[in-house]
């Protein structure tokens, strides 16, 4: 790519840093001029391979054809009408798809909204009006939104709520199992059991929500007996159980929902992210029963499920039929799982390697001792990683996990060569 001399990587920096919200983050100091399947070009022509993929917006990569076509082709009909004044057909057709693929036997309903945050503030309004009780239990290190309704589940402090309260109140916390850090399936449930004694009454708790992997906390993968034992305290109450699938969704687990991994159903499914291959939008399916508990009114927004975001998700759907990328999310996922692990058995500081389908992480101690998170050399990694052409994300309570969220799309050769360059950054560390 021929390198635009008026701009710099660094000349916008200033700009950013005169003209944008100094709130508004940046992982690396990087600006985008092009991108295509999991590879992107800044500004000044470099390549980068993509491991971030727009924080698991992108399983279907930067720029899939078969999504720019029906977008194109949607924006030669109409590209707004409110849904609620007149509504289109893609918006139904792709609520029909999302019925189909949601697990469970019964009858399903679909809601479309525009954002992960605005989902899960959808869910939690759902529950409430279906059960008629204002209480709902989050988990430690769970991440669900930056509204203040969302941050209020969110389970991490540094940097999401810092100086936002009051959050909502009728919102709890339980721990999360984390074996690593020392919190066990029975440790978890007991804390769930813990606030039902001391903080709220069960009659009075409308859902339970929980992501089937922690994004943001982590990348660690709720055990199938912990949900097996949070739906058996939820059914014995009436709670409802909520999966946030925000970041899980659209394949990225090896399902399309993650929680069709789980040996139990939700009640409420929370999507949003790589839904529409990079185009906004939302949604909440769930039991028609639960879903129907709102009056009409009650739900939607002015720009909720826009026909540009539900052309985007049926295009979506066809390319992962097209191209069987569930299978090849699994595959992927492999593949990184054995390259992670290679790399683990020279570092001594990489003490864990985890993840579900294409959803992987590794998390970093010093020493290699449990009790020492490493962000320090985690923050070294991925910067090393980008100054050779990779695009790396931390995360997690200590932030000091690396986690990969590559598009599914990518070649066998694109993921060896960013593993090499990984390898290579933690070799430039010793």
């Amino acid at each position: 790519m021929q390198r635009e001399a008026h701009l710099t990587n660094a000349a916008l920096m200033a700009r950013r840093q005169a003209a944008v919200a100094r709130g508004v983050g940046q992982a690396h100091e990087i600006f985008i001029a092009r991108g295509k399947n999991a590879e992107v070009w800044d500004v000044e022509g470099k390549r980068y391979i993509d491991f971030a993929g727009g924080i698991a917006v992108l399983n279907t990569g930067h720029c899939h054809p078969d999504v720019i076509a029906a977008v194109k082709a949607q924006l030669d009909q109409y590209t707004h009408t409110c849904f609620q004044v007149l509504a289109y057909e893609p918006y139904v057709e792709l609520a029909e798809r999302l019925n189909a693929l949601a697990p469970g036997q019964g009858a399903k309903k679909t809601l479309f909204l525009s954002t992960g945050a605005e989902a899960i503030e959808n869910a939690v309004k759902i529950a409430r009006a279906a059960t008629k009780r204002p209480g709902v239990i989050a988990f430690t290190g769970g991440y669900h939104g930056r509204t203040i309704m969302t941050l209020g589940l969110t389970g991490k402090v540094a940097p999401y709520k810092i100086g936002f309260g009051p959050f909502p109140g009728e919102v709890f916390h339980a721990l999360f199992p984390n074996p690593l850090h020392g919190i066990g399936v029975d440790d978890a449930l007991h804390s769930v059991e813990t606030i039902l004694k001391n903080d709220i009454e069960a009659e009075r708790v409308a859902a339970f929500i929980v992501e089937p992997v922690q994004g943001e906390g982590g990348f660690y993968v709720a055990p199938n007996e912990f949900i097996a034992g949070l739906r058996r305290i939820a059914d014995r109450h009436g709670i409802l159980l909520i999966a946030d699938e925000v970041q899980t969704g659209a394949g990225r687990t090896g399902t399309w929902f993650a929680c069709e991994q789980w040996p139990v159903v939700p009640d409420l499914i929370a999507t949003a992210k790589s839904l529409a291959g990079g185009f906004p939008i939302s949604g909440v399916t769930g039991r028609a029963d639960v879903m129907d508990a709102v009056a009409p009114g009650g739900l939607g927004g002015t720009y909720a499920g826009s026909p540009i975001g539900c052309a985007a998700g049926l295009a979506v759907l066809k390319a992962f039929e097209d191209e069987q990328l569930l299978d090849r999310s699994k595959a992927v996922g492999e593949r990184l799982i054995a390259g992670l692990k290679r790399i683990a058995a020279e570092v001594p500081e990489v003490r864990d390697v985890r993840g579900l389908g294409a959803m992987v992480a590794i998390e970093l101690f010093k020493g290699g001792q449990l009790d020492q998170p490493d962000a320090d050399l985690t923050k070294r990694v991925i910067a090393e990683a980008a100054r050779r052409g990779l695009i790396l994300l931390s995360c997690g309570s200590y932030g000091n996990v690396i986690r990969i969220l590559v598009p599914l799309t990518a070649s066998d050769a694109l993921l060896d060569e960013g593993m090499n360059i990984l390898a290579a950054s933690f070799a430039a560390q010793r």
